[in-house]
């Protein structure tokens, strides 16, 4: 283990046994049996959250790139346990911005330090699982990065936004279709970025969230030409079908 990661987190260990301490002498002796049975007082339950809360926000701003995956690794444990608090989601959305508005390089100059398209990819994800309008704002940020972002990162963040569901006035949607077309603009079949956008255009079709049909079937369009594998071409036709069933289903249900 890296010196700057065992440091955050002897450090972090350190201030939660030093609350778990102070929480003791206010409480005072727990339930025995509660003790016997396992469980785990509130208190205790306060303190373990506010640790992994601690730990991930920390190594999620450390400099290397071992310290963010274990941030990661944190994250997704407290995701599992049930634990999706505002600070797992912030330190994720900082994780999901970097090389967009968090930009570090040595001396100021050269390349970006902290160019890690696994870490953001990972954070992306992970925010799926967070539905919020903030989510929501920090995977568009990262979508309309398209220039210079990885297309597997773009991948994720569309595939989370579709998983969140919210487009209001088709933002998302103009978003999605902003960044999947600069690639064919520029050449370049992306058939997973193709195949994330297919699904997510589905998710948000499916919770009623597309207002104007157009941008959504030029960009499918696209998807049936080009360089795209066989099977992303199929995907595409058999989408606009399902699109426009949903689509017909939804405004019968308005009526």
């Amino acid at each position: 283990m890296k010196p700057a990661i065992r440091a955050v987190l002897t450090a972090t260990i350190s201030v939660a046994l030093a609350l778990s301490a102070g929480a003791q002498a206010k409480s005072g002796k727990a339930d025995s049996s509660k003790a016997q049975g396992g469980e785990k007082t509130v208190e205790e339950a306060y303190l373990q959250e506010s640790a992994e809360n601690m730990m991930v926000k920390e190594l999620s701003r450390s400099d290397d790139k071992d310290g963010k995956l274990v941030a990661l690794a944190y994250a997704r444990k407290a995701m599992d346990a049930g634990r999706k608090s505002d600070e797992v989601r912030n330190s994720l959305e900082y994780l999901a911005l970097e090389n967009t508005q968090v930009i570090v390089r040595s001396g100021g100059l050269g390349v970006s330090t902290n160019n890690f398209p696994d870490v953001r990819m990972k954070a992306c994800e992970y925010l799926g699982d967070f539905p919020s309008v903030e989510t929501k704002d920090t995977l568009v940020k990262v979508i309309l990065n398209s220039k210079i972002e990885d297309p597997m990162v773009l991948a994720e963040a569309i595939r989370s936004l579709g998983r969140i569901g919210m487009n209001d006035n088709d933002e998302v949607v103009d978003a999605i279709a902003y960044s999947v077309n600069h690639f064919a603009k520029v050449g370049m079949s992306e058939d997973r970025l193709a195949v994330y956008t297919m699904f997510a255009f589905t998710d948000l079709a499916d919770k009623g969230g597309i207002k104007d049909m157009g941008t959504v079937t030029s960009t499918l369009m696209n998807f049936t030409k080009g360089n795209y594998v066989t099977p992303v071409k199929k995907l595409a036709m058999q989408t606009l079908e399902k699109l426009a069933q949903i689509q017909s289903k939804n405004n019968s249900s308005k009526k």
